[in-house]
């Protein structure tokens, strides 16, 4: 069975190593992939072969997929899933894992996903939208600070701006609409409400019928320890998240995400593959932050490692629209996924320094448990890693206790080494506390 995977990052890493260990795999190609993924071989001794085509040149993956002719094509990221690459491979009788254009608008786009959530009486933030930064600037006035000012496009988990006050989210408002940080994903805006609580991530399979809920997890958006500086597209995360009990996640899965998969059908936009909620549980409940249409980065690093079952299988299942005949079987285990950056990281990370540390396969010697997910890396002609992205690679470790993977992941950070890294040193702080 050949398998085409379309995407680069930790994510995309995590699929190739899960994918090549099923025996069904005969060989695994990845678009564009980086020098850990390069590294990664199926049981048969095939290497994953890269092919230099960015994820979201949609032309180039269609023709890469004209020529292999891949049994499955698993999409990774947002950007070619909102560009709708599944419904142009579909039509090519190529099978994918993800949804369609129409279903990966709750991801493309914020204002129709609080539309849809406001109409079906999903519970959400209040919310208003904008097109013109004057009446936004208005509406903030009339109701001053907090907000929360939202990009409407895709801004790689960056456009989502916490405004403490009145002078703050005008300042917000100018950046997205006004000096175009974000491009055309922030010439539309929200203004939330800012609600108070501690916020998860839930993610679950759907062929569209039926859930079936993956392990809880917890995300780290935050540069900097104790959740400062800006926004970026992950610094860490880990599972199980305490916070999602077995009553939390019955809630969860009654109240929101249910809901959600009724109403895409009601609105006639079919939906399989993951199903991602960003959750904040407040004082009068579980409500949704916002939705994303694939494995979350690097949640899907804490994720993959703790599912046991053949991921061809489980995928093959969702597809099919026979996923309540899989059960998933998981791992009794705890991860945690530490991100290391790139120096300048969010803003304008710094390529090119190189990384230290790695064994020959990109990973790291006499570390038990520990599996190092690469991102922003990339290969020279001498045969050096090196950084190529903000986010670059995300330590992970696994562990029959939570402290005991929190303490394997940063015994291993702290044994690569950079120019300019950085990484938090608090990641799963909050679920350590609760021990």
């Amino acid at each position: 069975m050949k398998i085409l995977v379309i995407g680069s990052s930790g994510r995309e890493h995590a699929l190739c190593w899960k994918l090549a260990q099923s025996p069904r795999v005969t060989k695994l190609y990845c678009a564009p992939g980086n020098a850990g993924i390069a590294h990664v071989k199926c049981q048969n001794g095939s290497a994953v072969e890269l092919a230099s085509i960015k994820a979201d040149d949609t032309e180039g993956i269609l023709r890469l997929a004209r020529r292999e002719r891949p049994d499955l094509v698993v999409v990774g990221p947002e950007g070619p899933l909102c560009a709708g690459l599944v419904d142009k491979l579909e039509l090519e009788h190529m099978p994918c894992f993800g949804p369609g254009i129409r279903g990966a608008e709750l991801e493309g786009s914020k204002i129709f996903t609080k539309s849809l959530l406001r109409k079906h009486g999903i519970p959400t933030a209040d919310f208003s939208s904008f097109t013109d930064p004057e009446k936004a600037v208005q509406y903030i006035h009339e109701h001053g600070g907090p907000l929360v000012i939202k990009a409407d496009g895709l801004a790689a988990g960056k456009g989502v701006i916490m405004a403490q006050d009145s002078a703050e989210a005008e300042l917000a408002v100018k950046r997205a609409m006004v000096d175009g940080e974000f491009g055309e994903a922030g010439r539309k805006i929200l203004i939330e409400e800012t609600l108070r609580g501690e916020e998860t991530s839930v993610l679950a399979l759907t062929d569209g019928s039926t859930l079936v809920v993956l392990p809880s997890t917890q995300d780290h958006k935050r540069i900097g320890d104790n959740d400062t500086g800006p926004n970026t597209g992950g610094m860490g995360a880990y599972s199980p998240a305490p916070v999602v009990t077995a009553d939390v996640e019955s809630r969860i899965v009654r109240e929101i995400l249910v809901p959600t998969l009724h109403a895409m059908r009601r609105e006639e936009r079919p939906y399989k593959g993951v199903l991602y909620a960003g959750i904040i549980l407040t004082e009068s409940g579980p409500k949704v932050i916002e939705y994303n249409v694939r494995f979350g980065d690097p949640e899907c690093q804490c994720i993959i490692p703790r599912i046991k079952n053949d991921l061809v299988d489980v995928m093959e299942s969702v597809m099919s629209g026979k996923l309540d005949e899989c059960n998933l079987d998981l791992v009794d285990e705890s991860t945690v996924c530490v991100v290391m950056a790139a120096k300048g990281y969010p803003s304008k990370p710094l390529t090119g320094a190189a990384i230290e540390g790695l064994n020959a396969d990109g990973q790291i010697d006499d570390a038990p448990g520990v599996q190092i997910f690469h991102a922003g890396t990339s290969r020279t002609k001498d045969g050096r890693t090196v950084v190529n992205g903000g986010r670059v690679l995300g330590v992970t470790a696994s562990a029959a206790t939570l402290p005991l993977a929190v303490s394997r992941a940063y015994q291993a950070a702290e044994r690569i080494t950079f120019d300019g890294a950085q990484y938090r040193k608090d990641i799963a702080a909050r679920a350590l506390k609760k021990k």
